[in-house]
């Protein structure tokens, strides 16, 4: 029908005129109340947003002549960001001649995400950025703990 006719149309049912598709030929259009329209899309987004939660990227740090305990507390540190569902970069820094044992630090990172193994999953492979040695590990899905 004609543009006109579809505006009557619309006039008559108290309802808007929508294009939906304006550069098809002819244009797609569709009578509906635009307002309620927009309101409804607002309160979708809003409650998609509500529902929506931002993961944070935890530090943990330490030295690759880190002792026994203290590597088991920054382990439990790290296991229960996991467990509150962020991310956590787990740091080592070399300092002085410990740049030239670079693979103690290498270790030290694979155990530490071995350890974490139940509750994580490795993002990337330990990487030397200058004095420190770096890897991400990012909680484990409902799906994966299932495996």
């Amino acid at each position: 029908m004609s543009a006109r006719e579809a505006l009557e149309k619309a006039m008559e049912a108290d309802l808007d005129l929508v294009k939906i598709s304006p550069t098809a030929v002819p244009p797609v259009c569709k009578l509906m109340d635009y307002g309620k329209y927009k309101f409804e899309q607002t309160k979708r987004e809003k409650e998609a947003k509500k529902n929506q939660r931002v993961v944070e990227i935890k530090e943990v740090r330490m030295s690759p002549s880190i002792d026994v305990n203290d590597f088991n507390v920054k382990l439990r540190n790290a296991q229960k960001f996991l467990g509150e569902g962020n991310r956590v970069k787990v740091t080592v820094r070399f300092r002085g001649r410990e740049m030239a044992h670079t693979d103690i630090g290498r270790n030290l990172l694979v155990k530490f995400a071995e350890d974490c193994g139940e509750v994580a999953t490795l993002d990337k492979e330990p990487k030397l950025d200058g004095r420190h040695m770096s890897i991400f590990l990012s909680p484990k899905t409902a799906k994966e703990t299932k495996k």
